[in-house]
């Protein structure tokens, strides 16, 4: 079986600088990948190229049998890769409802345009409101996105990424920010996506806890290079690991 993602010889310069140099990796269907390292180590440049936002300077990037190395980031996202990022990327004068809606509307093949009648859509619609369901928000649909807390918009991320229908889900520091009572739910929503959806998830997370407690396997990258990528238990005892980390116990 083809893997749902892999990368080969993945490798970005900037200005002569090697910002990630020669990662080759694959996640499996429904697997969930943790992404970790120090900071500045290329976490977030890695799904910056897997997402399109900048393009690689050498490698490739397969999604399933599916080549998109090449490809913008609309093509990639109509292709199955939906993204969230370390800072909220909802609208924020939009209800809940409505967030969720322009996802629903695009993975359905419909119009991007904002200000149509929402309630038009029916499929769209029907698929919003599940959407909400799945991550406890459906009784606060009409609320306005921007009013939410921040854990709040954290899952209506990913109740828009759910409605967006991407196979591959790419979530930068979901945590970030968030109060410790609030951690516990978001940490079983992000289980859920591949246990209950099916979703293949790669997660890039400094709460080593949470990467332990989600990750099928984690990747370790340091100075833009893969150090190791293999089980939790595996790369907790690997040394090299341990001294990435100058020597923090993980």
């Amino acid at each position: 079986m083809k893997p749902a993602l892999a990368v080969d010889d993945l490798s970005l310069t900037i200005g002569g600088a090697k910002i990630l140099d020669g990662i080759s990796l694959s996640v499996a269907q429904n697997e969930t990948l943790g992404i970790i390292g120090p900071n500045g180590a290329g976490k977030t440049s890695f799904f910056n190229l897997l997402s399109g936002i900048r393009p690689a300077s050498r490698g490739r990037i397969y999604l399933g049998e599916k080549e998109i190395t090449n490809m913008s980031i609309d093509e990639r996202a109509r292709s199955g890769i939906a993204r969230t990022f370390q800072t909220s990327s909802i609208f924020p004068n939009l209800t809940l409802l409505e967030n969720v809606r322009i996802g629903a509307q695009a993975s359905l093949g419909g119009s991007f345009n904002i200000t149509k009648n929402a309630y038009k859509f029916t499929d769209s619609l029907e698929m919003a409101h599940a959407c909400l369901q799945q991550v406890g928000l459906k009784n606060r649909s009409l609320q306005i996105a921007g009013s939410l807390s921040h854990g709040d918009k954290r899952r209506l991320e990913i109740a828009i990424v759910l409605a967006s229908s991407a196979e591959v889900i790419l979530l930068d520091e979901p945590m970030a920010g968030m109060s410790v009572e609030n951690v516990p739910e978001l940490v079983e929503i992000i289980r859920s996506l591949a246990r209950t959806h099916h979703k293949t998830v790669l997660i890039v997370e400094h709460h080593m806890d949470v990467v332990l407690g989600l990750a099928d396997r984690i990747a370790v990258l340091n100075f833009g290079e893969l150090l190791i990528c293999d089980t939790p238990e595996k790369v907790i005892a690997n040394p090299t690991v341990q001294n990435a980390y100058l020597g923090e116990v993980l």
